[in-house]
């Protein structure tokens, strides 16, 4: 449950693999703790089809309706710049409760709204929780996972948040015929209710923030009760002396850095940060959530209607869904940069090839085909695996406010695009616009080939090292995570 399980005993780790009953109790801890990645996939895409009936009951303009849409963006920027600070002060546990009641009184404003400026006060008010659910489930379950599965458990908030819009989409589907936007919305109240319960009865606190907390012996009893005491003991142990070599550092650099964000910026902790915020750019400016939010009115936009809308933007919620389900069996065994990789690359053909598709007039067959592609290709790889790298790409000690950051940007981002989505494509071209998100695939992949190294099966004092070494300033370091097994003294 401690971060940093290895397959050699010492000093430096593990001790003893979790038996499989440990695993699949951890597991369970992992798919209630993502259900704040469900709800970050429901609120965002449930918007979606909803948006076709609001504009009418409401009588939205152009711009009313980017900003029902993207207003969430707003709160979701607040809530995640928010979430380290308050998670590190009440417990993983605590926040993720918090969160779910965040969501449950979101959802009741936007459900009941009377008008447009309700309705954008419920949808900043799901932000909240969106935002704050997106950087604190990737930590929470980091802290939880083995590093024998820590990547398979990691992906599983990517998976519950393509599950959340597969479901959204359906939601919208089934109340399409009877218009009713409002149960679409309310329906996002019962995972959020479920999250508040886990957390109250079933949900343990991160071992790693207890020890931190001073509270070792709770830690050792929470891993004793997946793994066996020596196990607990030894991982309870190393997570004492690597807080311990965190403190240090943190006082010797407290002169000129004395906060978590500006620590952040030291120059062993600067590749993480550049790394960490360009792929939360990236995955936003790469185009995804133009076809999220958005698919419908896409749809919509080749001569089908409202309801055939709603009806073929489920397809792409179920590639999204199966997709991801294909990354999670890959993530810890193909390992992280070659999926990111891969994943540009196939996206940035897809996209270019669903603009020419508007440019030249293709059928609407071609263009879910092209979205489809497209969908895929980031599933099976970005998506997925940003999550993954926010858990592990931070050291201990910052990464609670590490992935608040890159989650503020990746929020930010959001933001931008889907704001600006609409205006652009209506100023360039919904073709040319797409072809703007296909070129910021190409550098993002010349990027990732630079500056990522591979993740898998790393401790965080390996990936400090490798992350340093991409940036020139530990030329000695191997990239290979297998010729990488004593991390150098001090690194954390």
């Amino acid at each position: 449950m401690v971060q940093g399980f290895s397959k050699e005993p010492g000093t430096h780790g593990p001790l003893t693999e979790i038996p499989p009953e440990g695993q699949r109790k951890i597991t369970r801890w992992a798919a209630a703790i993502a259900l704040g990645g469900f709800l970050f996939g429901f609120d965002t895409g449930v918007v979606s089809g909803a948006l076709l009936y609001i504009k009418q009951d409401f009588g939205l303009n152009s711009f009313e309706q980017g900003s029902v849409v993207s207003v969430l963006l707003i709160g979701a920027v607040i809530g995640a710049t928010s979430a380290g600070r308050l998670s590190d002060g009440l417990g993983r546990r605590k926040t993720l409760g918090l969160i779910g009641v965040v969501f449950i009184i979101g959802t009741a404003i936007a459900s009941t709204a009377n008008g447009y400026p309700v309705l954008m006060v419920g949808r900043i008010v799901l932000g909240l929780a969106v935002g704050a659910a997106s950087a604190t489930v990737p930590v929470y379950l980091s802290e939880i996972s083995p590093t024998k599965i820590r990547g398979r458990l990691l992906t599983m908030n990517q998976l519950m948040i393509t599950l959340g819009i597969l479901i959204a989409y359906l939601v919208n589907l089934a109340f399409s015929s009877s218009e009713m936007w409002r149960a679409m919305f309310a329906v996002g109240a019962v995972p959020a209710a479920l999250m508040v319960v886990a957390t109250l009865w079933f949900l343990p606190e991160s071992p790693q923030w207890l020890i931190a907390h001073g509270q070792a012996e709770r830690a050792r009893k929470g891993i004793a009760s997946v793994a066996d005491e020596a196990t607990a003991d030894a991982l309870v142990a190393r997570a004492q002396h690597r807080i311990a070599e965190d403190r240090e550092r943190q006082k010797r650099n407290a002169e000129s850095s004395g906060r978590t964000a500006k620590r952040l910026l030291t120059p062993d902790l600067r590749p993480a940060l550049v790394v960490g915020l360009t792929l939360a750019a990236v995955q936003q400016f790469g185009g995804i959530n133009t076809i999220i939010y958005y698919a419908p009115t896409i749809i919509q936009q080749t001569g089908l209607n409202a309801s055939n809308s709603i009806f073929y933007s489920v397809f792409i919620g179920l590639i999204n869904l199966v997709m991801t389900l294909v990354a999670i069996r890959l993530v810890d065994r193909a390992g992280r940069r070659v999926m990111v990789l891969v994943s540009l690359a196939l996206m940035a053909v897809s996209i270019f090839m669903l603009g020419l598709a508007f440019v030249v007039g293709m059928n609407s067959v071609l263009t879910l085909l092209f979205m489809v592609i497209y969908i895929a290709a980031y599933a099976g790889g970005l998506g997925p695996v940003f999550w993954t790298l926010l858990g592990e790409i931070f050291p201990p000690s910052v990464r609670a406010e590490g992935s608040s950051m890159a989650t503020a940007v990746n929020w930010i981002s959001n933001f931008v695009v889907s704001l600006a989505f609409l205006p652009v494509a209506s100023a360039l071209g919904q073709g040319e616009t797409f072809w703007i998100f296909a070129a910021i695939c190409v550098a993002a992949f010349f990027f990732v080939g630079r500056y990522l190294p591979e993740t898998k099966g790393r401790d965080p004092e390996q990936i400090e090292a490798a992350l340093n070494a991409r940036f020139g300033r530990d030329q000695g370091t191997p990239d290979n995570p297998s010729n990488a097994a004593t991390p150098r003294k001090g690194r954390s």
